[in-house]
């Protein structure tokens, strides 16, 4: 029987224990950020926070002006699962679509942080899309994936819509919001935010070039990864304006005194499409304009003038780049290219030049296919010699180092796989070499796949890939073929793409 005395006693020490537990520790999957905590998942050998918002929702009077600020929360945000994709055509997004993911290793400080721009033609895609834990736990990487505005809603450039930083672009602006989040957020994560290598593929790779040439770019990394990047891929501002003018007249909202709310009120999905600025070897381009202060010249032209970010770079292209669009258009129409039609097809991308260009790349030398043979001539002028060229300018300033994918039984989605042609070594095909589990990967590619993740890792860390891969040197061209079997350096890389002839165009 307890006295009135000890339950006094005892209410006292409750009381004093209580407020002493006021404060718990926090989770171990709870990390405190600039707006807010968030809780993600730990594993055994990484951490994954997903869906944190780095952005308001650019949505209302927000829409196509630059990214405001994130209203803090109370709380704990749920980090478990993605935030919703930027809408685009075939997906279910939302304007409030400007959230980013991170995964860590499991434990530790100061490691080097990979952010990672998606492609997808400006149109389409998402950061969900990549799956970083192998990555991040085998490279000691930090890896952060985002959103950014696609299609009209990220790069329409009508001019009632202008910002300080030009007509358009706002896409470009979110990507550079998200590395100022990394800036102020990333040790949260264990991450060094003076270690940020920005990275990306396809539209990705050209959104890295364009901040190598945005000056508000500068000091927002200090390493750059562009794989696969057609980099003079860009429309002037002139250009962009009457596009998107006509766009928005097709829409309804030919007044430019009322354009912008006029566009402001219409319905996320009458605005899936983009503007047409130009066509890039038949594939329609909407994305970044040149121009403005925001991006003041396209970036390949900057290169060679020597006005972008003189840090490390680490660029390539895979072998049979244009292979994808073709097989993309025949699963869409069901159409090819043959042999009777091959001499047109080039017509139609290089006019006056077709016939040497036929010349020059004759079905025989590709196994008698005409789409391959086509593949071949696209890939060299749109990517490979541009890459080269780019390459070259770049090492002027600062390390680059070179690389051509070459695996020609890469792993092809199922929904390629009835393509009538061999789709080889083709766009985007080394993604599953670097993300992922490596589950559709041979032996041989799964070693592949353990050197490229060693190689982007040691360039994450050091600003190099290792010693054994050679600094690009034009006079030598020296560039890394990745291929299953072992390291190996290729030196006519410029030969295998005829680009001696492309610059003579």
């Amino acid at each position: 029987m307890t006295t009135r005395s000890g339950s006094a006693l005892l209410l006292l020490a409750f009381v004093l224990a209580a407020c002493g537990a006021s404060a718990p520790a926090p989770s171990a999957d709870v990390v405190s950020l600039s707006d807010g905590s968030v809780r993600g998942t730990v594993g055994a050998d990484h951490q994954l926070y997903q869906g944190i918002p780095y952005a308001a929702a650019p949505v209302g009077d927000l829409r196509w002006r630059p990214p405001a600020p994130v209203r803090a929360w109370d709380g704990v945000r749920d980090a478990t699962r993605p935030g919703a994709r930027c809408p685009q055509p075939g997906t279910a997004g939302s304007e409030d679509c400007l959230f980013l993911n991170v995964t860590a290793p499991a434990a530790g400080e100061g490691h080097p942080v990979l952010v990672w721009l998606h492609g997808g033609a400006f149109l389409g895609g998402g950061g969900d899309e990549f799956d970083a834990r192998r990555l991040a736990a085998r490279a000691d990487l930090v890896v952060v994936t985002l959103n950014y505005r696609l299609g009209a809603l990220g790069w329409l450039a009508h001019p009632a819509l202008a910002h300080a930083g030009g007509a358009g672009n706002v896409g470009l602006l979110d990507q550079q919001a998200a590395l100022r989040w990394v800036r102020d957020n990333i040790a949260a994560f264990g991450g060094d935010p003076a270690r940020v290598t920005l990275a990306g593929e396809s539209a990705g790779a050209i959104s890295v070039c364009d901040h190598l040439a945005a000056p508000d770019s500068a000091g927002l990394f200090r390493a750059a990864i562009i794989q696969s990047g057609p980099c003079q891929a860009h429309a002037t501002a002139e250009a962009g304006e009457r596009a998107s003018s006509a766009y928005a007249a097709n829409l309804g909202c030919p007044d430019p005194v009322t354009a912008a709310d006029c566009l402001r009120d219409l319905p996320p999905a009458a605005l899936l499409t983009a503007p047409r600025y130009y066509d890039l070897a038949g594939v329609p381009v909407a994305g970044p304009v040149t121009g403005g202060p925001l991006l003041p010249a396209n970036p390949v032209e900057a290169m060679r003038s020597g006005q972008v970010a003189a840090v490390p770079v680490l660029l390539g292209v895979t072998r049979d780049e244009f292979t994808l669009f073709l097989a993309q258009r025949y699963a869409t129409t069901g159409e090819t290219v043959t042999e009777n039609g091959y001499t047109p097809a080039l017509a139609e991308v290089f006019g006056g030049d077709a016939a040497a260009v036929a010349q020059r790349y004759p079905p025989a030398a590709h196994g008698g296919s005409a789409p391959r043979a086509l593949a071949a001539a696209l890939t060299d002028a749109t990517f490979a010699c541009v890459a080269g060229d780019m390459a070259g300018a770049l090492s002027r300033a600062a390390p680059v180092y070179a690389y051509e994918f070459d695996d020609p039984r890469a792993p092809v989605p199922d929904s390629l796989a009835n393509t009538p042609f061999p789709l080889g070594a083709a766009h985007s095909l080394e993604l599953s070499y670097l993300f992922g589990d490596g589950a559709a990967l041979d032996d041989g590619q799964r070693r592949l796949s353990g050197e490229m993740i060693a190689e982007w890792a040691a360039f994450a860390h050091t600003g190099a890939p290792g010693a054994q891969w050679p600094r690009y040197d034009p006079a030598h061209a020296r560039v890394r073929a990745l291929v299953p079997g072992g390291m190996r350096i290729d030196d006519d890389f410029a030969t295998a793409h005829h680009c001696e002839f492309w610059g003579a165009r």
